[in-house]
């Protein structure tokens, strides 16, 4: 059993004054692996006071200085990543695929925006004018379970680049992997109250940095219900936002895709990270002159999917991350037949061969409408639905009828037909074909995916201001 009972406030593990307990599990075996003190308002506010006081000498800090403690966070994630994968796959469930991802990626979004800050001019004269781009304040950052490392380190490396300090509220439950992670941050050796890191409950510690008058910025990934509530909080103290938010990302393959190549990809898109994740192409837009024969393929290879132990370098599915979140997709399920859609694979209850764990089989819905619910809602599991279309108007505007639109994904043997098709669709991204990830690239989310945008200069932007001086 793990024990977890401190955060981290100016510069040093501390005994948060919060007392609730929470239980973490193993989601591949349901058994309880340890217990997490949780942080309250009282630590909310310690945490803001000290991320403001570090934050009067640390906004004034060169460039050089900011790219050498990236490089140091970089390289104390990097010593530390064995560790860093066991608690993942324990604590988590993640399959091995992901967390051999999550984690380099951990240390490498802090040498991307190393790389930004280098080639950044933060003074620039236009006209008569001399613009200089502040840092904003104090940084309120909560983070989700699904890659507590990323979204911890990316929202960290982005904030320490633009001169702003950070106070961090990630999800109660990953607190083996920010406790095993913050031992790393700390090792770094950056001065304190730089940032802050208290696990605690959205609707208390969350709630407390969202409506803090001297924090500046909120910067949260999560579902888009709590993200319209962080905007109502932050509004009465005209806080700066950043949310990115849920998704429901289409998964166009057009008449002329290469079926060999195109159905691992598209399954590959939907059903990342076991399904929890908010940039899945979930809705799976299938021409109808060539549909039967992408259902079958669909439903062989789904077939094939291995789910089960993520130690397995074999398995593609874990585990939900909770109770609560296999219920959840259980429930969608039980949906998509009640609304008529047609069970292709999968269905209720756990894969065959596994009696305990939160494992969901992989599962895919043909004969689905875009107006049903299994379309609109964000699942955030392995459950896609196949939705045809007669022509290539239609598919774009069956990929834009939703109030989402964080990532969408074109597959196509005509790469020119391919962009005309993504310049159409409302979306922050659109990768085509399987195209690698950008660290670069702005990532965010258009409609109710959220507002702003993270990575590169996009990114660095969002946590400065500019100011004018005129001669």
């Amino acid at each position: 059993m793990r024990i977890i009972d401190r955060i981290y406030i100016d510069g040093a593990f501390v005994t948060p004054h919060g007392e609730e307990i929470a239980s973490l599990y193993n989601p591949s075996t349901e058994e309880e692996i340890g217990t997490v003190r949780l942080g309250d308002h009282t630590d909310a506010l310690l945490a803001v006071a000290a991320a403001r006081r570090a934050f009067q000498s640390f906004s004034r800090t060169t460039k050089s200085e900011r790219i050498g403690m990236l490089k140091r966070l970089s390289a104390a994630i990097a010593s530390r990543a064995e560790e860093l994968s066991e608690a993942m796959a324990l604590e988590y469930g993640a399959p091995q695929y992901f967390v051999g991802f999550s984690v380099p990626h951990a240390a490498s979004v802090f040498l991307d925006m190393a790389e930004t800050l280098a080639a950044y001019d933060f003074t620039r004269q236009i006209g008569r004018a001399e613009v200089t781009m502040q840092p904003l304040g104090v940084v309120a950052a909560i983070t989700p379970w699904n890659s507590n490392y990323g979204f911890i380190c990316s929202k960290l490396a982005t904030a320490i680049a633009a001169g702003c300090t950070i106070v961090i509220k990630p999800s109660e439950m990953s607190a083996v992997q920010t406790d095993l992670l913050t031992e790393c941050l700390h090792e770094a050796g950056l001065p304190p109250g730089v940032f802050n890191i208290v696990t605690g409950r959205g609707d208390v510690v969350g709630a407390a940095l969202s409506g803090h008058p001297d924090v500046a910025k909120v910067s949260f990934t999560g579902s888009t219900a709590v993200g319209k509530q962080i905007v109502r909080t932050s509004a009465d103290t005209l806080k700066r936002v950043t949310l990115e938010l849920g998704g429901k990302g289409p998964n166009i393959i057009l008449d002329d895709a290469d079926l060999d190549k195109v159905i691992p990809i598209v399954l590959s898109m939907g059903l990342a990270n076991s399904g929890q994740a908010c940039v899945a192409g979930t809705r799976i837009l299938a021409p109808e002159s060539r549909l039967a024969d992408i259902l079958s393929r669909l439903k062989s290879a789904v077939e094939a999917i291995k789910t089960g132990d993520p130690r397995d370098s074999n398995v593609r599915i874990g585990p939900m991350v909770s109770q609560k979140q296999y219920d959840r997709v259980q429930s969608y399920i039980r949906l998509g037949s009640e609304e008529g859609a047609e069970l292709l694979a999968g269905g209720e209850g756990r894969p065959e061969g596994l009696e305990r764990g939160w494992f969901v089989r992989p599962t895919v819905f043909a004969g689905v409408t875009n107006e049903m619910r299994i379309a609109r809602e964000e699942i955030f599991g392995p459950v896609l639905c196949v939705i045809p279309y007669r022509d290539e108007e239609q598919a774009v505007a069956i990929a834009n009828d939703t109030s989402y639109g964080l990532q969408a994904y074109v597959h196509a043997s005509d790469d020119e037909r391919a962009r005309r098709v993504a310049d159409r669709l409302q979306s922050g991204r659109v990768v085509i074909n399987g195209a690698p990830h950008e660290p670069l690239a702005p990532f965010g989310g258009f409609k109710q995916s959220g507002i702003g945008r993270e990575y590169g200069v996009f990114g660095l932007e969002t946590h400065l201001e500019p100011r004018a001086v005129l001669v």
